[in-house]
């Protein structure tokens, strides 16, 4: 295991919130912004946050890859899923996106626990 994916989203986390308490204006503008992102629509809120997990993947974020991938697991994203996400993600971004589309799919498999 490289990360233990639950802990490092723990913590992130409690130090996001300690960056919210301090500015709490761009805090709750930027929780208004996801609620309105993640929001069911056109899209259902499983396909949006694959659509993050791809994203998180191509920017090399590891905090993005494990709320991302907890949210997609939570609004019922297969395993199959995510595989086919880390596919299109190293198929855009070559070499580095298979590096972090592993650990994606590492994050995955820990929250589906």
């Amino acid at each position: 295991m490289l990360k233990d994916w639950n802990k490092l989203t723990q913590d992130l986390s409690g130090l996001m919130g300690q960056v919210h308490k301090g500015i709490p204006d761009v805090g709750q503008g930027f929780s208004q912004m996801a609620k309105g992102a993640t929001a069911d629509g056109a899209l259902s809120p499983k396909h949006k946050e694959l659509m993050a997990v791809a994203i998180s993947i191509a920017v090399r974020c590891d905090g993005c890859i494990g709320f991302h991938v907890k949210a997609a697991h939570k609004h019922g994203a297969t395993r199959e899923e995510l595989m086919e996400v880390i596919g299109m993600a190293m198929y855009m971004g070559g070499g580095p996106s298979f590096v972090y589309g592993a650990q994606a799919l590492e994050a995955y498999d820990q929250f589906a626990g």
